[in-house]
């Protein structure tokens, strides 16, 4: 498999050099500072995401059963009654680090704290976390380490939401009635009191931490999120942070869609809702109007591990949704909810490594690429990395392949897994390359067009 960045190894060397500025508000560090915290992540692409906690027991979603329960599902008292149960016996750090490693993946975000409040990590503050189970050892802290002996990059998921602490809501009724937490009560404060005490400890207790992914769900200015980056700045001036607690962040987070058009600055695009791309302009910004983003998705229909859930992404589904994502000059978080046991399923494995054999091969034409300076072709994505046009054929054509809107003059063409030369011909109009009878990738194929 080819060679990825080191990543992490630049990350440490950003965190320390980033610690010797002062601090300024809302991430308003120095322009070059600015370009150096968020370079690991724009060339990194490709992300694993771990969802993961005792609802994995029982084949349910992470934390909406007991926010929106549905008739014959699981009560609340049973899902706050799972941890007592939860001993993932088999759970190998290294095993998930290595899996990501095969699977091409650059970073990892773990669910550090979901929505119902348990914490897979020892934190002081609570008793409802991973080190009162059956299991009994720090799982973040074991990922941790394993993710900084292999050097790869690991970001920490924590909710502000917390169906379990008394603060942010009344917890003598049932979460179903006030998930959305209670800010006007006078316990609120206390709240905000105990996320800043358990973030110290995760930016403080677990070596360096590339990303806080918020998930702050509804009206996320009830948590004074400038507090929230004031902290992780001073604590880890590096570390990046999404846009999910009620002020712009670094990068935005559509859920499981991918824009049709490349985001910019001023149109906000986090959320669950495809309808919010239609406000995109369609055409190729300038690099200061570029917004930075991540789709996260899942494999299958879940966040978390459910053992009738067998709706599983193709393998070349996913590697074109990479493709996608790459195209338009953002990142993808993809989603894979660890059994009980600890170990991740087969179904997932499998996919993760087809990905990863994909780009072992074509992982020039996504790594450390921006968006492509062709845009809305039917049958094909372009990336761009320098004078370099990487063409993503999804529809491998009968005759010439044609792309239009090459503004540079094209001095080379070749197939970029075999390096195999290819003819064409570049008129002001468009490009014509002669192709092989056959495409050498089933899921997608990649020219590399060298420009002046």
């Amino acid at each position: 498999m080819s060679s990825y960045p080191t990543g992490r190894r630049d990350f440490i060397k950003l965190a320390l050099a980033a610690s010797s500025f002062p601090l300024v508000r809302h991430l308003a560090f120095a322009a070059s500072l600015v370009d150096d915290r968020t370079a690991w992540y724009r060339n990194a692409k490709f992300g694993m995401f771990i969802h993961w906690g005792p609802y994995s027991l029982a084949s349910v979603e992470a934390s909406w059963p007991i926010m929106r329960p549905t008739p014959g599902g699981i009560s609340e008292a049973e899902y706050r009654e799972l941890p007592k149960r939860f001993n993932p016996t088999k759970f190998d750090p290294h095993a998930f680090v290595d899996l990501a490693r095969s699977a091409g993946q650059q970073y990892m975000v773990f669910t550090t704290k979901h929505h119902d409040g348990f914490c897979m990590f020892d934190t002081s503050y609570t008793d409802y976390k991973i080190t009162n189970t059956p299991y009994g050892k720090d799982i973040v802290a074991q990922l941790s380490a394993a993710a900084r002996q292999a050097d790869m990059p690991l970001g920490f998921y924590y909710s502000p939401p917390d169906m379990h602490h008394p603060g942010f809501r009344d917890t003598t009724k049932l979460a179903k009635d006030n998930w959305n937490g209670e800010p006007t009560r006078p316990e609120w404060p206390l709240y905000l009191d105990y996320m800043q005490l358990q973030l110290t400890e995760l930016l403080a207790n677990y070596g360096p931490v590339a990303l806080i992914w918020f998930d702050g769900l509804n009206h996320q200015e009830k948590y004074g999120g400038v507090r929230f980056l004031d902290l992780i700045q001073k604590l880890q001036p590096a570390t990046l942070v999404n846009d999910r607690i009620g002020v712009p962040g670094d990068y935005q987070t559509p859920e499981q869609f991918i824009p049709n058009k490349i985001p910019t600055k001023g149109v906000h695009i986090s959320g669950i809702d495809p309808n919010v791309q239609d406000k995109l302009k369609a055409t190729v910004p300038k690099p200061e109007d570029f917004q930075l983003w991540e789709t996260c998705m899942t494999i299958n229909n879940q966040w978390a591990y459910n053992l009738h859930d067998h709706e599983y992404k193709s393998a070349q589904y996913l590697i074109r949704a990479l493709v996608e994502v790459a195209s338009r000059g953002g990142n993808f978080l993809l989603n894979v909810g660890p059994q009980p046991d600890g170990v991740i399923q087969p179904e997932f494995q499998e996919r993760l490594r087809a990905i990863g054999d994909w780009l072992s091969a074509n992982g020039e034409s996504i790594y450390g690429t921006s968006y492509g300076p062709v845009q809305g072709m039917s049958s094909a994505r372009t990336t761009s990395k320098g004078k370099t046009v990487f063409v993503h054929i999804f529809e491998w054509p009968s005759s010439a392949f044609e792309v239009k809107g090459v503004e540079a003059r094209v001095i080379s063409a070749r197939l970029l897994a075999s390096g195999q030369p290819l003819n064409f011909r570049q008129s002001e109009e468009k490009l014509q390359i002669d192709l092989p009878a056959q495409a050498p990738d089933p899921n997608v194929s990649v020219v590399s067009l060298k420009t002046l």
